[in-house]
């Protein structure tokens, strides 16, 4: 029941992927077939199993379907089961699960489009930083510092980057993904977060340029490797974060 509840949310998030970045809607109207404009019946639109029951093509002119919705409804339907495992039946699960929730949207948003829509993390840094008040083992300290350096350690790499090449590295997107990530992780989480995204966004753009034949002017957006190391700190980060300076203690 937890992995269709996630699914389902995940259904919904394939519908906010396609809408936002075009200024729709995304409560009306229904979602339709996009070659032929038929509506989408509620039994063609159950997570997972309609695609393949329609085996990828629509019930009425065959058009492909794209893979990415079920993949969407099936990452976020084991992210809702993963985090009832990791926290319980809790306040902090479902706090949890919304915040991941809210990754996968800005992820594919800015694998497709290279933007991560202002009305998606402005809005989340003062609700998560809300939400994190109910969170055990963090402080409102933590996380409003967190908000501050989320957003300060991106915009002054992004300048720095600025002065020295007088080109764009890195965009405002990725400043306020981070605050946002920091109103709730708190400062620990955007360390972390930075960490991870730094060493993963480093090997995937060394293979990307090798398989490009060393292209140095891709542009690569970096808003999901912020994304993959938030993730990662949501159910490890703690733990090896508190191993870490332990360590740096002794």
């Amino acid at each position: 029941m937890i992995f269709l509840f996630g699914a389902c949310i995940g259904s919904f998030l394939n519908v906010c992927i396609y809408r936002l970045p075009l200024n729709r809607s995304i409560v009306t109207p229904r979602s339709a077939c996009p070659s032929c404009g038929t509506l989408v019946r509620f039994y063609d639109n159950i997570p997972i199993l309609s695609y393949l029951l329609l085996m990828g093509r629509c019930r009425h002119c065959r058009a492909s379907i794209g893979l990415r919705y079920p993949l969407v409804e099936g990452l976020t339907g084991l992210c809702a089961l993963a985090v009832y495992v990791r926290f319980g039946p809790n306040a902090q699960a479902l706090i949890n699960f919304a915040f991941i929730a809210v990754l996968i949207l800005i992820t594919y948003i800015d694998l497709d489009h290279r933007i991560i829509p202002n009305h998606i993390t402005l809005p989340g840094i003062p609700l998560f930083f809300l939400a994190s008040l109910a969170l055990p083992g963090i402080t409102w300290k933590e996380t409003l510092l967190g908000i501050i350096a989320g957003g300060g350690c991106l915009w002054i790499v992004a300048q720095t980057y600025w002065l020295l090449t007088k080109r764009e590295g890195m965009g405002g997107g990725d400043i306020k993904l981070l605050a946002m990530i920091g109103a709730l992780l708190g400062w620990k989480g955007v360390l972390f977060t930075i960490y991870i995204a730094s060493a993963v966004g480093a090997f995937s753009g060394l293979l990307i340029m090798v398989i490009r034949k060393m292209d140095m002017k891709l542009a690569i957006p970096f808003g999901p490797f912020l994304a993959v190391g938030a993730l990662l700190y949501v159910f490890f980060g703690e733990t090896l974060t508190n191993w870490y300076f332990s360590l740096r203690l002794l």
